[in-house]
Formats: structure tokens, sequence, C-alpha cells
């Protein structure tokens, strides 16, 4: 085994051993790295276009550096989104059936009381 890739499997097992957080910097971490993948950007290439160093666009995207506000507006317009969305946190789809869910029973119980009330109206002109 190579230098490099004892060194890269040191990496390897230090990032799966890593306790698993959706803090800022992961879902940033995330974002990036997805933004970059959809654009077809090499870390090389999201690095020259937002002027920093592919090291830096490496550090971010493995959530071992925040950069600061300047430095998200200048990889946002690299990537040709608004800043904003390189913090977005979509819903898994688990999330989104349970939202579905509530919201389904919400509309169905608003549903059933007002047909109680008016059936109530109804008998009580009777």
């Amino acid at each position: 085994m190579t230098l490099v890739n004892s060194h890269k499997a040191l990496i390897i097992a230090l990032m799966a051993s890593k306790k698993k957080t959706s803090g800022l910097r992961d879902i940033l971490a995330h974002n990036l790295k997805e933004n970059r993948k959809k654009s077809r950007l090499s870390q090389a290439k999201l690095a020259e276009k937002a002027n920093i160093t592919t090291q830096y666009i490496a550090m971010i995207e493995v959530s071992r550096k925040f950069p600061t506000p300047e430095m998200l507006d200048r990889l946002a317009e690299a990537l040709d989104i608004e800043t904003y969305q390189l913090f977005m946190v979509k819903p898994s789809p688990e999330d989104a059936m349970t939202q579905l869910h509530d919201t389904l029973a919400a509309n169905l119980e608003q549903v059933v009381a007002e047909a109680v009330e008016k059936s109530m109206s109804a008998n009580c002109k009777r």
C-alpha cells in the first residue's frame, strides 16, 4: 500500500467513525458538493471560478472549514445559484410522508367538523 493510499484509507476511516450530525457545516458541505456536481464542475474548476484554492473547497465539502459570508457569495455566484440555496434542506421521503399525513389528517378533521356542525344545525332547525 502506497503512502497516498494509506493516507486515503486513514481519512476514510476517520470520516466513517466521525459522528454524523446535520449541523450547518454538514448541510453546506452536502449542498456545495451536490451543486458543484450538478454544475459539472470539478473542485479545481469551482475553485478557479470562485478565486480560492482547491484544498479550501475540499475542506468545506468535508465539513472541516466554514467560509465567510463573502466567500459564500463567491461560491454561489460561481455555481450560478443564490447564496441561500447552499443552506436549503431537502426533506427526506419519510419527512415528506409525515408532512403529507399531517396535512391530510388536519384537512380531514376540518371536513368532518364542518359536516357535523352542518348536520347538527340542520337537526336543530327541525
